[in-house]
């Protein structure tokens, strides 16, 4: 099985790698994480450099957990959700497990939804979990 899974650093993101990871586990599947980045626009270096040391730190988790992994990052100037979905349809996924917290009505209108985007148009099952309060 390959599952396909976002890097974030809030606890949304944190609940999905783990749980995507218990999942590959669980499947003696094939992990693929996710790192997007917007290139080409202010990202902040320090941000930048943060996401690169916590994402080396995940390399070492995946490693010691003794699963199959990969991991990618894109500066493409996409979405998160667009470069989900391409990696998914890429890498003919059979599972995407995402991070969704509770948002306004206007939150979602005024600054779209990663999560509603990925759960609408994914080629293949979208497990959605929920970071901790």
């Amino acid at each position: 099985m390959r599952i396909v899974a976002g890097f974030l650093r809030s606890p949304e993101g944190r609940a999905a790698l783990d749980r995507a990871i218990d999942e590959t586990r669980l499947r003696d599947g094939e992990l693929l994480v996710v790192h997007s980045m917007k290139g080409g626009e202010r990202d902040e270096a320090e941000q930048v450099m943060t996401y690169r040391a916590e994402f080396e730190q995940l390399e070492t988790r995946l490693k010691d957990e003794g699963i199959t992994y990969r991991l990618v990052e894109y500066a493409r100037g996409n979405s998160p959700a667009e470069d989900l979905l391409k990696a998914a349809e890429d890498e003919s996924a059979d599972l995407i497990v995402i991070g969704v917290r509770r948002r306004s009505a206007v939150g979602k209108l005024v600054l779209g939804s990663n999560a509603q985007d990925i759960l609408l148009q994914a080629k293949c099952a979208v497990l959605a979990v929920k970071g901790e309060e």
